[in-house]
């Protein structure tokens, strides 16, 4: 059997799964959670009991071994159902950097001991005025005896409140125009930490985890909480990046093709002329063009996740992966909006509700411009534009 055969077989293992679940675990259910805030630790148990955060981890460290390919297949399933899992893609983007960069005692303890779903991470790296510019975070962590005071904001944190410990990134060495790259450094701190406050934040996102502005307030740090050397933190970060946009390419792939088939299943149905208004081409053609970028979308980041895990990836695929997989899950969405006419607007219809996550992704982990920005530069050769 080849790799790729191997891999093919992870990979429909893991939909089986996820398929299972989801059927007890609906659309109904997510929205429910969504409207109410009252989160989702059931299905995040069901997700531990059937041994899905052992996906992509080592065998070596009791996982079932595979890469990112297979999670990508899995939030694509879970979304698909109308499930998009936005705390399981967080903890993913911090493992990679973990397996990559921590020490024995961390991976121990984030990576091996949390396969169980006993331990949830957060992702503390946006600011209110760095924005997507991650070289201009404020956030410090200053040296003292014994380990690093820590002292910032962060803003846009999903899941906080659900987190045991955040991978934060903040600045041990100022600001250095000439090595922008240098003085970053992550940390992983317990959310239990004194000098962490919480604010929540009102985002109308229809999806069950909340976002939170965190204050950073002389939080004592210890030297072990560091991930790897201090100051190499925005080259671990990369790692975890590349993983998030093609998590985010995958959850839209699913939510996209989620959007199409109640799309699909209505305008079958609805008749007022007296024809299913599927039949107007009118209807058809923004489904089929969504359709076709959603398959094509998902060609690409297939083989971007394949790159990934064979080491083989340069950056270039993932963003655009990211940028592709979002836009054509917003066309998708759309086009489920339109074909349900004024109905889309009712809630208990739940139509409108996929709207603000399919319009957010367009702008958040890193917004469409910016990739196209990075496409320009690094695949095309043109001069940098900031």
């Amino acid at each position: 059997m080849t790799i790729i055969e191997n891999v093919l077989e992870r990979e429909q293992a893991v939909r089986e799964v996820v398929r299972e679940i989801t059927q007890r675990f609906d659309r109904k259910y997510f929205l429910d959670r969504a409207l109410t805030g009252s989160g989702t630790r059931e299905l995040w148990n069901e997700m531990a009991k059937a041994e899905l955060f052992t996906v992509g981890v080592p065998e070596e460290l009791g996982g079932q071994g595979g890469g990112l390919t297979e999670c990508v297949a899995l939030v694509e399933e879970m979304s698909l159902a109308g499930l998009p899992p936005m705390i399981y893609p967080l903890n993913l983007y911090a493992r990679s950097a973990i397996l990559n960069h921590g020490s024995p005692e961390q991976i121990q303890h984030y990576v091996v001991d949390a396969m169980d779903g006993s331990v949830a991470l957060c992702f503390a790296v946006t600011e209110p005025d760095a924005g997507t510019n991650t070289f201009a975070i404020r956030s410090t962590a200053k040296k003292v005896d014994g380990g690093y005071l820590l002292n910032g904001q962060k803003v846009f944190i999903s899941a906080a409140d659900e987190a045991d410990a955040m991978l934060v990134v903040a600045r041990t060495a100022p600001f250095d125009p000439a090595h922008k790259t240098a003085g970053l450094s992550l940390f992983l701190v317990p959310m239990s930490a004194p000098g962490i406050e919480l604010k929540q934040l009102d985002i109308r996102w229809y999806v069950p985890e909340k976002q939170f502005e965190i204050f950073l307030d002389d939080v004592e740090v210890k030297d072990e909480w560091m991930l790897g050397e201090e100051g190499k933190g925005f080259s671990y970060l990369v790692d975890s990046l590349n993983t998030e946009r093609l998590l985010i390419a995958g959850m839209m792939l699913g939510f996209g093709q989620y959007a199409i088939d109640r799309a699909v299943e209505y305008a079958k149905v609805r008749a007022p002329f007296g024809t299913p208004i599927g039949a107007y081409q009118a209807v058809q053609h923004p489904l089929a063009t969504a359709q076709a970028e959603l398959k094509a979308a998902r060609a690409l980041t297939f083989e971007a996740a394949r790159q990934f895990d064979a080491g083989s990836a340069d950056g270039s695929g993932e963003g655009m992966a990211k940028l592709l997989a979002a836009k054509a899950c917003l066309a998708a969405v759309e086009a489920c909006i339109q074909v349900h006419g004024g109905h889309a607007f009712v809630l208990d219809n739940d139509v409108i509700t996929l709207w603000p996550l399919a319009r957010l992704i367009q702008i958040a982990p890193l917004n469409n411009e910016s990739i196209l920005n990075q496409i320009a530069e690094r695949s095309l050769g043109l001069p940098r534009s900031f």
